[in-house]
C-alpha cells in the first residue's frame, strides 16, 4: 500500500472520530459537555474540531469565549450528518450486545469435590435458564492451567489459585474433618491429638499427575500444625478416600459437606473436632474481567447469587 494510501486511510479515521466529535458539540453547543459525553477532556474535542474543520476547509463553529453556534456549513453538515452516525451508533450497540449475549461453549475446569459441593447442586437449573450455552466441565485434579488449557474458568479451593487471575468466592468456606467408620474405631482406638495420627493407617490423597499430597493441618492455638500422616493407601479423589474409610481401611481427611450423607447415616464418624480450621471457600476464577463474553458473565453471577451457602 502506497504512502498516499496510508495517508488517505488515517484521515478517514481521524475525520469519522471529529465527526463524532462535531456531532455531539453541535448538539449540546458546549465543548464540555461534549468531552463529557465522549469521556475526554474538552482539549481533546477542540482539537478534533480543528482537525476536522482543516480537512473540510471549512468552518464549522463560530465560537467565543461565552457562546458556540452553528455555521451555515455547520448546520447543514448537521442535517445530513446525524441520521448517518444515529446509524453507525445502533450498528456499533447491536454488535456489542450479539457479543454478549449468553450463547456458545463455555468450558469450565473442575476439581470433582467442587463439583460435587458447588455446581451439581445449581447445574440443572443453571442450564434451564441458559437453553443456548454449552456447558463442557473438565473434572481434573491436576490444578490445571485454565488460561493455557483453553478453558474460559475454573472452580478451586482458595489455597490452589493461579496467580494474576479474578476469583470469586463462592458458597460456605468448606471445613475439613479426620473421619473412621465405627468398624475401624472398633479395632483401634480413637486418636485424642492430632500426633497421635502418626500411630494410625491414614488414607492419604495426591494430586492427580503429581506427586504432592494434601496436607493434613490442624489448628494449634497461634499457629497451624501439619501432620504428615502415613498409610499404605493413596487415592486422586476425595470420593474415593471417603470410600475407603467407611470401608474400615483407615483414616480420611475430607470436607464435612462432601461426606455429610455417610456422616448423617452413621457410616462415618468425625474425630478431633476440636482441632479443626476454619473452612476454605471455593473460589471461581479466569484470567480478566474486560470484555468478557456474555456466556462467562451469565455463569459467574448465576453462581454468585446461587452457590450453596
Amino acid at each position: 500500500m502506497s504512502t498516499k494510501d496510508n495517508a488517505q486511510r488515517t484521515q478517514t479515521a481521524a475525520s469519522l472520530n471529529g465527526l463524532f466529535a462535531f456531532d455531539s458539540v453541535a448538539r449540546h453547543m458546549n465543548f464540555a459537555r461534549a468531552a463529557d459525553e465522549m469521556g475526554v477532556t474538552p482539549t481533546a474535542i477542540s482539537r478534533s474540531i480543528r482537525v476536522l474543520e482543516a480537512q473540510m476547509k471549512v468552518r464549522l463553529f463560530n465560537r467565543t469565549t461565552r457562546s458556540v453556534g452553528l455555521t451555515e456549513a455547520g448546520a447543514q453538515l448537521l442535517q445530513r450528518l446525524s441520521p448517518a452516525l444515529a446509524q453507525i451508533q445502533e450498528s456499533i450497540e447491536q454488535a456489542g450486545q450479539t457479543s454478549s449475549q449468553p450463547s456458545g461453549k463455555l468450558r469450565i475446569n473442575v476439581s470433582y469435590v467442587a463439583y460435587a459441593v458447588v455446581l451439581r447442586p445449581v447445574l440443572g437449573a443453571f442450564l434451564e435458564k441458559y437453553p443456548d450455552i454449552e456447558l463442557e466441565l473438565s473434572l481434573d485434579n491436576q490444578l490445571s492451567d485454565v488460561v493455557g488449557s483453553g478453558f474460559d474458568a475454573g472452580i478451586r479451593l482458595g489455597h490452589a489459585l493461579q496467580r494474576d487471575m479474578i476469583a470469586v468466592p463462592l458458597g460456605t468456606p468448606q471445613r475439613r474433618t479426620v473421619v473412621a467408620s465405627p468398624a475401624y474405631l472398633a479395632r483401634w482406638s480413637e486418636p485424642e491429638h492430632p500426633e497421635a495420627l502418626l500411630a494410625h493407617p491414614c488414607v492419604r490423597q495426591r494430586f492427580a499427575a503429581s506427586d504432592r499430597f494434601y496436607e493434613w493441618r490442624f489448628n494449634a492455638g497461634a499457629d497451624t500444625m501439619l501432620i504428615d500422616v502415613q498409610g499404605r493407601l493413596v487415592v486422586d479423589e476425595m470420593r474415593a478416600a471417603v470410600e475407603a474409610a467407611v470401608d474400615g481401611h483407615g483414616l480420611a481427611y475430607v470436607f464435612e459437606t462432601f461426606a455429610a450423607a455417610e456422616l448423617a447415616a452413621g457410616l462415618l464418624v468425625p474425630l478431633l473436632e476440636r482441632y479443626r480450621l476454619p473452612g476454605e471457600s471455593f473460589y471461581l476464577y479466569y484470567s480478566s474481567g474486560a470484555h468478557m463474553p456474555g456466556k462467562l458473565r451469565a455463569f459467574v453471577d448465576y453462581l454468585r447469587l446461587n452457590a450453596r451457602r
